[in-house]
């Protein structure tokens, strides 16, 4: 499998536990990069930490959450070399990775619950890895 570089502000940091425990259950190495709380943060910080994380190679592709999954997606879209992509579905995540050539996905974590993101981030890694 491969290795996924996971991080998020404070209002991604639910979701990001439960990506992390389900990328580790499907045999994935993931590198969590936080925050490691719900406490305030800025989510450039974390944005740019998974980018480069996937730019220098430490990771084959990256996810990374915020509130809205846009400003993270900003972020990481400043690191060269790196595409970020956010989606809101299934199609949504396979265009990102299949049409744009993204490697670092983005969601937005006050718009989708867990069960609605596992299947995203599971479609975005069947394209990537």
């Amino acid at each position: 499998m491969a290795t996924i570089a996971v991080g998020c502000d404070h209002a991604g940091y639910h979701l990001k536990e439960c990506l992390v425990a389900e990328l580790r259950t499907l045999g994935h190495e993931v590198l969590d990069l936080g925050t490691d709380s719900t406490d305030r943060v800025d989510y450039p910080d974390f944005g740019f930490a998974v980018a480069r994380a996937v730019a220098g190679g430490e990771a084959t592709a990256g996810v990374a959450g915020c509130g809205s999954g846009g400003g993270i997606a900003m972020a990481a879209n400043k690191v060269s070399g790196v595409r970020a992509g956010m989606a809101f579905n299934e199609a949504t995540a396979i265009n990102a990775a299949e049409h744009n050539g993204a490697h670092v996905l983005t969601l937005g974590a006050s718009y989708l619950d867990e069960s609605a993101a596992i299947p995203i981030v599971d479609a975005f890694l069947s394209r990537t890895c």
